[in-house]
């Protein structure tokens, strides 16, 4: 690996890093286009690299959401109880795709939930943080 493919790894890590923690997102959603946009990973390397980095995301991310009050570890653990077993799942499939499609179907999914995100955002009155004093 070179100096400038270091660096873009690494800037790639900061911004999504910096981006998960302002707006919650998995890491992923932000790894995977930044690594095939910017250094070129075919999508299924993307994606399988940005397991690794998730960890490490998602780590200090509870931790320092924890410092605020805002994690709930017992949801945490509902919601990632079938995790594992749809990550296995899920990698067979990926790996039986073809590149387009896993580019596609990346697509796809993150368009949804942006939609859906939007309009729940737009319909939804403004209320402040929840760690905002109210006054």
């Amino acid at each position: 690996m070179d100096a400038l493919d270091l660096t873009a790894l690494l800037a790639v890590g900061f911004c999504a890093g910096m981006l998960g923690g302002l707006v919650g997102v998995g890491g992923g959603v932000l790894f995977v286009p930044g690594m095939v946009i910017f250094l070129h990973y075919s999508q299924l390397d993307a994606q399988s690299t940005s397991l690794v980095a998730i960890v490490l995301v998602g780590l200090v991310g509870a931790w320092r959401q924890g410092r605020y009050g805002n994690l709930r570890v017992r949801d945490g653990l509902i919601v990632g109880a079938l995790s594992p077993l749809g990550v296995l799942v899920g990698a067979v499939v990926a790996n039986a795709v073809s590149e387009r499609a896993l580019e596609l179907s990346f697509a796809t999914v993150q368009l949804f939930f942006a939609w859906r995100l939007a309009r729940r955002a737009l319909r939804s009155p403004r209320t402040a943080p929840s760690g905002a004093a109210n006054g």
